[in-house]
């Protein structure tokens, strides 16, 4: 038996049911725009210092090895707006303009210009950025920020406006946290043979770049918590993620493990804005029936009618958003095989353009802290009676009598870095004798970096860089 619309029915206008999306897209772009501020605010305070024509390791510097390393193909190598100039006032004026753009868009301002602005001048800052910018929650935030510019109305950027909205593109951003898990997860089983037998987090916690108030009390937990930790770990990296394939219901329930597993890492250490841009993603796993239980109700019901009253995509914007869809299925082709290979590499790029790209993180696990300290002198420093002080950073690691502090998802550039360099040799961290080198000179750039200048009126006449080892205390220890 068949059925037959009714003669009077206009089948060519019938389209299948589209899912209620605008309210998703509404706190998807607020979440991004923290993301954007907390990025563009940090790369105000540290740009100077760091990339500056006096700072650590000046961009004029970096751009001159790459053009002379590269030729003629520099600039399509590494495409950034910084070839045209890169003078102190320029990077300080894009990154508040930056600053500027993301909070419209925390505001609820939000069009595909604005987003390919807040894209264009990430993708510039990564360009030039270094080892302070070489991590994958950048390369996270240029790989969202441009598939936010075609989820984002042409023109119109008043919020929960009725306004084409391509489906396409939030399984696109699914696409993106399928695969920061996943390689989240499987660089954990390749890497560290703490990770296959569960034992990482008696370590993790204490030796973690940035430790936390909460870091301490975790890190006194037993074994057994710390092994069903690393299990709860493995399933919400390794398993939970594929339900973002599945029907509705099951992608919501994956979404809301994946988000409460974010919200975890948060809790339990300053790891920059990583966790808080993941958790933006969650967003997009969501549909409007599921997000509406969490936000007013005024606001669900315009998104209702928004939804309602949205127009299909045009003929120039279904093509458009089919282009994207396809550009993005070839460019991961490298990601999906770096994710299959048994030598999977973490948080890398394949393309200039950071578009699609490899995620993963702590692949290996410390098992000691060992702490770079740097002091300096206004002594001779050959005497053995010479007094050092020590150039305390505002986060990290110094004064054993100082508590671990919260900054997530604000992000000190220098104390991440040194806790890299405690790790390396010195020839892999020859920008830290740069630093000492400009401490002597006494930069009040560089100073700005630390929670405060030992040497506020004389420069030091020497600087030097100590290791020690540092440990967690235990219950009932004097800390």
């Amino acid at each position: 038996m068949t059925q037959e619309a009714p003669a009077d029915a206009d089948t060519s206008a019938w389209r299948p049911p589209r899912p209620a999306l605008h309210l998703v897209r509404f706190a998807f772009f607020r979440g991004l725009g923290l993301i954007y501020m907390t990025a563009m605010g940090g790369l105000l305070f540290h740009v100077g210092p760091l990339l500056g024509s006096q700072g650590i390791t000046p961009v004029g510097a970096w751009l001159a090895r790459v053009q002379q390393a590269r030729g003629a193909s520099a600039v399509w190598q590494l495409p950034t707006l910084f070839w045209l100039s890169h003078s102190d006032a320029v990077l300080t004026g894009a990154a508040a303009v930056g600053l500027g753009l993301a909070l419209l868009l925390l505001l609820g301002l939000a069009n595909a210009p604005l987003l390919f602005a807040l894209w264009l001048l990430q993708l510039s800052f990564v360009g030039v950025g270094q080892v302070w910018l070489g991590y994958g929650w950048e390369t996270l935030l240029l790989e969202t920020g441009f598939l936010a510019i075609f989820l984002a109305p042409p023109l119109d950027p008043r919020p929960l406006r009725p306004t084409a909205l391509p489906v396409a593109v939030v399984w696109l951003l699914r696409w993106v946290l399928l695969r920061l898990y996943l390689g989240a997860g499987l660089i954990k089983l390749r890497g560290d043979a703490c990770w296959r037998d569960l034992s990482c987090l008696r370590w993790h916690y204490e030796t973690q770049p940035v430790p936390n108030p909460l870091s301490w009390l975790l890190h006194q937990a037993p074994p057994w918590f710390h092994t069903l930790g690393v299990a709860w770990n493995h399933g919400t990296e390794l398993v939970v993620p594929f339900g973002l394939l599945l029907p509705r219901r099951f992608r919501n329930a994956a979404a809301a493990l994946m988000a409460l597993f974010q919200v975890f890492l948060i809790f339990s250490g300053n790891l920059s804005w990583l966790n808080w841009l993941s958790l933006v993603l969650c967003i997009a796993a969501l549909d409007d029936g599921a997000l509406a239980r969490l936000l007013p109700r005024g606001l669900v019901a315009r998104a209702a009618a928004a939804s309602a009253a949205a127009p299909p995509l045009s003929r120039s914007r279904w093509v458009l958003t089919a282009g994207l869809c396809l550009g993005v299925g070839l460019l991961s082709i490298g990601p999906v095989a770096n994710l299959l290979s048994s030598q999977q590499s973490m948080n890398s790029s394949f393309d200039p353009l950071h578009l699609v790209n490899s995620y993963g993180a702590f692949g290996s696990v410390g098992k000691v802290r060992d702490e770079v300290i740097i002091l300096g002198t206004a002594d001779d420093p050959e005497d053995p009676q010479a007094t050092w002080k020590e150039y305390e950073l505002p986060c990290k690691p110094g004064d054993p009598d100082r508590h671990p502090c919260v900054i997530t998802p604000w992000h000190y550039r220098l104390d991440w870095q040194l806790w890299f360099a405690a790790m390396e040799s010195p020839q892999r961290a020859p920008w830290l004798v740069h630093l000492a080198w400009l401490l002597v000179q006494g930069d009040r750039s560089v100073e700005r970096l630390f929670a405060q200048a030992p040497f506020p009126d004389v420069p030091p006449r020497a600087v030097r860089v100590d290791l020690y080892r540092y440990r967690f205390t235990t219950w009932g220890e004097p800390g």
